[in-house]
């Protein structure tokens, strides 16, 4: 329970529906060892998110329990952030942060607790195939708020004992399920900002984290040519047009960044696009393998589309993504996501995107 609407909502149905329902929220991080919008964050698992859990805990009559992650997120969700950073990469920590600790940790917990399964407030289905035995994530009806994307890292043992109350719903279903459920949280904002990043600035994070004195200036370069200086590469990303510090003729995006030389290159817009990528920690769900080539959508990041394409894993177990058309800005560390229809087939994470023929 992070202390939103949804989780909040998804407690209460599951009272409605006959559930001995326990609440479990989770301190993920140290506010002092943050910074940022320290003592006012609106964030999920914020202080505040806390107190609004436990207080719907007590109105609804289920016990709650505020678990202290700090050192386990810290270890596997926060370093990794920090250090695929460093990488050159753009990390997505909320789908590292699903596996490993909303489902891994979560599920321990749960065993712990002498509980059957555990419950989110995502907006998605999971499907069970009784001839495969397999499960898998569906996406949302409503479009603006399916977190299938998200998901795509979660274990198919995991999914066994998942429920989402929330399946079929729109958010606007939802506060009206709080209204109804007569929590006084049913009109609260969203948060969208990476949990321990409150304030959203992941640059002044890093600096805070990691110590200015590592952010070194280097070249930016265009055609290996030197044409401006940067503060630290850890502060540009893939696709990037604003904010990089040159003038020039026509818009520039940042088209590499390479922590070897300390460099970030620049480039045309049409730079920006390959038709192939790569990608490693390969989960596979509606599938058991997926040794030969199959069409379905691919996403590339959260809010995308999707692109028609053919999927494998090769023999290093490397997901392969070969796209009918040029996609624009892939970048090294976000979550590439396959999808039949509305059926997530599983992802990965993205190490290379190239044009296959070049």
């Amino acid at each position: 329970m992070s202390g939103g609407v949804d989780s909040s909502v998804a407690a209460g149905l599951l009272i409605e529906q006959g559930y001995d329902v326990i609440g479990i929220t989770i301190k993920t991080y140290k506010y002092e060892d943050v910074g940022g919008n320290v003592g006012n964050d609106s964030s999920c698992c914020s202080l505040d998110g806390i107190n609004d859990a436990r207080r719907v805990a007590m109105q609804l009559g289920f016990p709650h329990y505020t678990v202290d992650w700090t050192e386990v997120l810290k270890q596997k969700i926060i370093d990794y952030f920090v250090e695929d950073y460093l990488a050159g990469n753009t990390p997505n920590p909320c789908t590292r942060c699903n596996r490993l600790i909303k489902w891994e940790q979560m599920l321990a917990k749960a065993d712990a607790l002498g509980a059957e399964y555990i419950a989110t407030g995502h907006y998605a289905e999971i499907v069970h195939d009784p001839v495969t035995n397999r499960r898998w994530i569906r996406q949302s009806p409503d479009a603006v708020k399916d977190q299938s994307y998200m998901l795509w890292g979660v274990k198919q043992e995991h999914l066994a004992r998942t429920i989402f109350p929330l399946s079929g719903f729109t958010k606007q279903r939802s506060r009206s399920e709080g209204e109804r459920l007569g929590l006084h949280l049913a009109q609260k904002q969203e948060s969208y900002e990476i949990c321990f990043v409150a304030d959203n600035d992941y640059r002044r994070f890093l600096k805070d984290v990691v110590g200015k004195d590592r952010f070194s200036t280097g070249n930016i370069v265009q055609d290996d040519h030197v044409i401006g200086h940067h503060e630290g590469y850890p502060f540009y990303t893939i696709g990037q047009r604003k904010g990089i510090g040159v003038s020039a003729p026509e818009p520039l995006f940042v088209l590499d960044v390479v922590p070897s030389t300390n460099t970030v290159k620049v480039g045309k817009e049409h730079q920006l696009y390959h038709d192939a990528l790569s990608a490693k920690d390969v989960n596979l769900l509606k599938y058991e393998t997926l040794t030969e080539p199959i069409e379905c959508t691919v996403k590339v990041r959260y809010r995308d589309n999707g692109a028609l394409a053919r999927c494998w894993v090769d023999a290093d177990g490397l997901l392969q993504v070969r796209f009918a058309e040029p996609r624009k800005a892939i970048a090294r560390g976000q979550s590439v996501v396959m999808y039949e229809g509305t059926d997530v087939i599983g992802g990965g994470v993205i190490t290379s995107a190239f044009n296959h023929n070049a």
